[in-house]
């Protein structure tokens, strides 16, 4: 039975039509109605889809207007999924509550983070109590309780002030730190009163972090009809969905380091007393000596951890990384830190046998106890820890996961040991396409060259056998042939010749100063960035052009300089390749450094590329290539947010027009005037069109 009725819905969004009323500056776009069309169909035939749409389509009307209506009349709840906060508010904020108001149609939609973004009421008071005789922490704290006195959310992005992460760690929401009903301060939960909106709510948007919580919550058992993380649902829309493999990865990778110990250890016991250690001896006769003994336990833990550091990090000083892997048999190499694995291993495991005899010593009534609660979810980390330590050792039978040790901190480094899934298109398949009914994935980028068969594969979309995959590509209606020009300097070096940093600081430093700034310049490496920022930030600083750098702000604060700024030039890497919208004379110049290939000694990417290679694929071909044709699309997609944007994009990759793999990336975006000469060529076209 088809619930949507697709020449209604698509009326809504054409000429004169109910939504396009709404609008101040409607343009009617074909592809965005073709996109709808899909869309309907996903949710009238339970299907999957991968819609792939470009800037200025019209996405989020195109998804939102049939979720709306489907839930406005089964009464089914939808999820609507994004990888930005940026979308979030975007959705929430302005273009759910227009489509409502124009459709007249009434549902509860509601915006739900992560845990970590709301304040817990509990962990606050006790913050309280600990830092009553720290004055600089005690006030930050007594700030928080002033605005949360007011606050009808407890979410942190409605402060007025930032409170410091180590601040609002202390006193943030936490899974595995939440007594739900038997809290005492349940009835004044700011994620009790999330809940309870969720559960009355028919349109949820999330991000797709807290949605793979949900999913494998749901995996794990919790079921698809009871509230896990979120209330249940079968229908979802997963916005920015070139962003699922990272994303659940992330989400999936389990990790430690000394300092993370180091924290735990102190949240237990601190020598100036007031931990949770200290806290609970305090309910035992005065006459136990347990808290010596559990401090000792602690002290053997800590010593455990710095004496794994030292021999981590030592490995790690080639390229800050060192993988264990049976294909590369570095066994030997890696061979002096299993014993310390297992010695932290153990002291783990002594130390929680210790703690747990203990806590069933209490009486029943003080298992509910906040501070035996706390000790209970530091023990269960510790436990994940020594699982880790496990695996680590036993790397030789765990081909399915990514093991390795990297170095991190700009002060003091520190090992960071990291446990990740090579493989999770299994498990996106059973928790996510086969047990629901409707997946939508959209983005701008999901195929190459109208192929979506890379990103379904390695997603689980395309192995979900009971589920019919529809999908469609729809380009942008924005004028590229006539408002971008491509150029590509053909006497550039290949970024791995000798003279090819030289060339790029020249090239940089000319085409910034001849576009007069504006200009957003993307790396692929931190230390190119940092290279070619300190030669050329003199120069153009000399002709007034602010030189923004990646990591001296935060990412928000950066970008709000960038646009607030016309003439600045940003110089970026990695996650700046997206999610970027600065539309109008903010950007004109999209400086491209090199083709955005991952490095071959990043280890999840290397061990995917070994599991291609014994499978009988080329990982080049499988891997490599389409995932560096996605980002060079993203980073193309910088430059035109509007349809009355003109700029350029100048890729200084001479591999482009050189190699015959160029063509992937070619063929992959729009058609654009090009300019690919000698350097001093691409200059003079460059300068000529901006100017024009």
């Amino acid at each position: 039975m088809k619930i949507l009725d697709s020449a209604k819905l698509l009326n809504s969004l054409s000429e004169g039509g109910k939504l396009a009323s709404k609008l101040d500056y409607f343009e009617p776009r074909q592809t965005q109605l073709e996109l709808m069309e899909l869309i309907i169909q996903c949710f009238n035939e339970n299907s999957i889809g991968a819609a792939e749409a470009g800037t200025g389509v019209g996405k989020s009307f195109a998804y939102l207007i049939p979720a709306i209506y489907f839930a406005s009349q089964t009464k089914e709840r939808v999820i609507v999924s994004t990888a930005t906060i940026t979308l979030q508010r975007q959705l929430f904020d302005k273009d759910i509550p227009l489509v409502l108001d124009a459709l007249k149609l009434k549902i509860k939609a509601v915006l739900v983070k992560g845990r970590g973004n709301y304040l817990c009421f509990r962990r606050l008071e006790e913050a309280l109590m600990e830092t009553a005789l720290i004055k600089e922490e005690n006030e930050d704290f007594l700030k928080i309780k002033k605005w949360a006195e007011t606050s009808t959310t407890g979410e942190k992005d409605d402060m007025d002030f930032s409170p410091s992460d180590n601040i609002w760690s202390k006193v943030c929401s936490d899974s595995d730190l939440c007594m739900g009903r038997h809290c005492p301060l349940y009835g004044h939960c700011f994620i009790t009163i999330l809940r309870r909106n969720a559960a009355a709510a028919k349109l949820i948007v999330v991000n797709h972090h807290l949605l793979f919580a949900d999913l494998a919550a749901r995996k794990e058992g919790a079921g698809y009809e009871a509230t896990a993380v979120l209330p249940p649902y079968s229908r979802i829309i997963i916005d920015e969905a070139h962003t699922i493999e990272k994303t659940a990865t992330s989400f999936f990778s389990k990790e430690f380091s000394r300092l993370g110990i180091l924290r735990l250890i102190g949240r237990l016991h601190r020598k100036r007393k007031g931990g949770l250690l200290d806290r609970f001896c305090s309910m035992l006769p005065s006459s136990d000596k347990s808290l010596d003994e559990m401090t000792y336990s602690l002290d053997s833990i800590r010593e455990a951890a710095s004496e794994l550091d030292r021999p981590a990090l030592e490995l790690c000083d080639a390229e800050n990384v060192f993988r264990f892997s049976p294909e590369k048999d570095n066994y030997g190499a890696g061979r002096a830190i299993f014993p310390l694995l297992l010695a932290l291993k153990k002291k783990l495991y002594a130390f929680n046998e210790k703690a747990y005899a203990l806590i069933k010593m209490r009486p029943q009534e003080d298992i509910e106890n906040p501070v035996i609660w706390e000790i209970k979810s530091i023990l269960k980390r510790f436990e994940s820890i020594a699982l880790i330590c496990e695996s680590f050792i036993d790397f030789k039978n765990r081909q399915e996961d990514v093991l390795w040790i990297e170095k991190t901190g700009k002060g003091t480094p520190r090992a960071v040991f990291t446990q990740s899934p090579v493989d999770i298109s299994k498990s996106l398949k059973e928790g996510l396409f086969e047990p629901n009914k409707t997946i939508i994935c959209v983005s701008a980028t999901l195929s190459i060259n109208g192929n979506f068969n890379y990103w379904a594969v390695r997603c689980g979309a395309a192995l979900a056998a009971d589920k019919q995959l529809l999908s469609g590509c729809f380009p942008s209606p924005f004028p590229y042939s006539s408002s971008v020009l491509l150029a590509c300097p053909s006497d550039a070096p290949f970024p791995d010749e000798e003279g090819y940093e030289g060339f790029l600081s020249q090239s940089v430093r000319q085409l910034v100063s001849a576009s007069g700034g504006s200009a957003l310049v993307l790396f692929t490496s931190y230390y190119l960035l940092e290279k070619t920022w300190n030669s050329v930030k003199p120069d153009l600083e000399a002709l007034g052009i602010k030189c923004l750098k990646q990591g001296d702000d935060d990412r928000s604060k950066l970008l709000r300089s960038f646009i607030e700024d016309k003439s600045s030039c940003l110089f970026a890497t990695d996650s700046f390749w997206e999610g970027i919208d600065a539309p109008g004379d903010t950007l004109r110049l999209v400086v491209l450094c090199r083709l955005p290939f991952r490095i071959p000694s990043d280890p999840v990417f290397e061990a995917r590329c070994e599991a291609v290679e014994r499978e009988g694929g080329k990982s080049f071909m499988n891997i490599s290539l389409p995932e560096a044709v996605i980002k060079f699309r993203q980073g193309f997609g910088r430059l035109i947010r509007r349809s009355r944007d003109r700029g350029a994009v100048a890729v200084m990759d001479s591999r482009l027009i050189k190699k015959y793999y160029g063509s992937y990336f070619l063929q992959s975006i729009p058609e654009t005037l090009t300019s690919f000469s000698d350097f001093s060529g691409i200059l003079c076209d460059v300068e000529n069109f901006l100017l024009a």
